[in-house]
């Protein structure tokens, strides 16, 4: 890769996933930023745990994680069975399957690994390893290329709003949304970064600002309900979010509050960009709305606070909200940039990204 913001892209300061010592280690996002603590899973179940409890989140990273998790499956079924590990794999696996619903990286990594499985004849778990570590790797080559490909759509003195946290915590490194402003501000072209909050587990004010600090790129924190104004007082630049899966015709699924930004970058003329990989891309889904919509406990609306909720009132707590393709600009994967309709150009990219995995 060549370019002006080569160098930002070359090393990444956070990482948040590693494979040390014949175990999976996972920086637990749950504490940060107040202190960096790092643990230790020896299982499946353990990673699947982890993955339903927030340890890890950002699609990606829940792919990467759950790659290694099969190696612990493996490693787990085959001690129990050295012969018939297979048939104890299974069930192994579905644990990690159904920890969280909506991401489609999760599936599509255990999809990869049980590939790869079906033709290994010795050293099950040397195999299932690499086969982890090169998802890993392609995660973060695939990261770098989208800051590279969505930098340059981004116009010189723009504003940028962005939702969540899409950088190395939400990845296997380097970021999807996070790798665009990263490269784009190396670029010379931002004017100004406003950082959502993002309720109610606070991903943006405890993650993405972490982040984008260590990476030494200023940023302001808003409260999610601040983003119309800040669109309104700029006058121009974009909204950039991630994607926890993106449907064939390009109806998006991401964090709760995405919809909602679109729609106010639509009406104060901002652009409105998703950055993900092309393992993102769902094209067995046709549209936003078959997309399943993880509901969360309500104890998380309130969580930390000091007061309760009155009796007789409830909570809805649905993790993500799905964007039309009707109000999204481009999106962008390693593939290059999608403009709509998005369907052809999706199913193309899919199509190369297996190409040139094979």
């Amino acid at each position: 890769m060549t370019g002006p913001h080569t160098e930002l892209l070359a090393h990444d300061p956070v990482a948040a996933i590693r494979w040390k010592d014949d175990g999976l280690e996972l920086l637990d996002q749950r504490v940060l930023p107040a202190r960096e603590s790092w643990l230790r899973l020896e299982s499946a179940t353990d990673t699947a745990a982890a993955i339903r409890d927030m340890v890890v989140r950002g699609a990606p990273a829940i792919g990467v994680t759950a790659a290694y998790g099969a190696v612990l499956a493996v490693r787990e079924a085959v001690k129990n069975d050295p012969v018939g590990w297979r048939e104890v794999l299974g069930p192994l696996l579905q644990v990690l399957r159904v920890a969280r619903p909506t991401a489609i990286n999760l599936g599509w990594s255990l999809d990869r690994m049980e590939r790869r499985l079906q033709t290994v004849e010795h050293e099950p778990v040397a195999a299932a390893l690499a086969e982890a570590i090169e998802i890993h790797e392609q995660d973060k080559f695939r990261n770098r290329r989208i800051g590279l490909n969505g930098a340059p759509v981004i116009e010189h003195g723009s504003t940028i709003v962005t939702h969540c946290n899409t950088g190395s915590l939400a990845t296997g490194g380097f970021g999807t949304a996070m790798s665009v402003i990263r490269a784009a501000w190396e670029d010379g072209r931002v004017a100004s970064i406003y950082v959502d909050e993002t309720r109610p587990w606070l991903q943006g004010s405890r993650l993405t600002a972490w982040e984008l600090s260590r990476c030494n790129v200023p940023a302001r924190l808003i409260v999610d309900g601040a983003a119309a104004s800040v669109m309104r007082e700029a006058r121009r630049g974009w909204a950039i979010v991630g994607a926890d899966r993106i449907a064939a015709n390009g109806d998006v699924a991401n964090k709760i509050g995405t919809y909602a930004l679109a729609v106010q970058a639509r009406f104060h003329g901002f652009g409105f960009m998703v950055a993900a990989p092309t393992s993102t891309v769902d094209l067995g889904t046709a549209q936003g709305s078959a997309i399943p919509i993880e509901q969360r406990d309500g104890a998380e609306l309130t969580a930390g606070q000091a007061w309760q909720l009155p009796p007789g009132i409830g909570t809805h707590n649905p993790v993500f909200d799905v964007t039309p393709a009707q109000l999204i600009d481009c999106i962008v994967t390693e593939q290059g940039v999608h403009r709509p309709p998005f369907a052809v150009s999706l199913a193309e990219a899919c199509e190369s990204a297996a190409a040139s995995a094979e």
